[in-house]
């Protein structure tokens, strides 16, 4: 059996560590001019553009078109717009009839935020059927699952100290938050439209659904 001194093994592994860290730095060498020719080719090749996307502005009925209110924010009227073409039948009437008498007609009703929805639904010539039903103090409180554009609502005014106030339901701005857009008349002898804005719908207490 041949026997190699302690030496001549610490020589032929010196030898084999060189030889292997030489061929490992000859594969990053080549690694690296790979990477930086690929660099220099994508960099050189311009020819190739990528395709422009195509933004769409929200789609808004023709009707929304014709002048400019200071009773809705512009950025809320493909909300109104969408809650006219994809609710139901009443509540399709219920949401264009409130629309023509707050922005084109500008009405002025006779009374608070009740008779001007009360107002609203018999011009559009529906009913209403009471989906959900508790107190301001007490609740139960809906949830925001159960309500729907076209729904008169009523509910606590948190931004209003807290009183009671019903509006009429457009579509949520940010549901989880409890965000809607609502349609509310302020009433109280002011010479002035009904208006859209967002209120807080933390607190539903009732719902009056439009039916035929």
């Amino acid at each position: 059996m041949l026997r190699l001194s302690i030496p001549s093994v610490a020589a032929s592994c010196g030898l084999f560590l060189f030889t292997c860290g030489m061929v490992g730095q000859v594969h990053a060498d080549s690694m690296s001019m790979l990477i930086a020719q690929k660099s220099i080719q994508s960099t050189t090749n311009t020819s190739y553009r990528y395709p422009e996307v195509q933004r769409s502005a929200p789609k808004v009925l023709s009707a929304f078109l014709s002048g400019n209110y200071d009773n809705v924010d512009s950025e809320y009227l493909p909300l109104l717009s969408n809650a006219e073409t994809q609710s139901s039948m009443a509540a399709r009437e219920v949401v264009s009839t409130a629309r023509k008498m707050a922005l084109n007609e500008r009405t002025i009703i006779q009374g608070g935020c009740w008779d001007y929805l009360n107002a609203v639904f018999n011009r559009a010539g529906v009913s209403r059927n009471t989906i959900h039903k508790g107190t301001y103090a007490q609740g139960p409180y809906a949830s925001s699952s159960e309500i729907e554009a076209g729904d008169w609502l009523y509910y606590i005014n948190h931004g209003y100290n807290g009183v009671e106030h019903s509006g009429l339901f457009v579509g949520w701005v940010d549901e989880r938050a409890k965000q809607a857009l609502i349609l509310s008349y302020a009433g109280e002898n002011r010479r002035e439209p009904a208006r859209y804005r967002v209120y807080d719908l933390s607190n539903v207490y009732q719902i009056m659904r439009p039916s035929v």
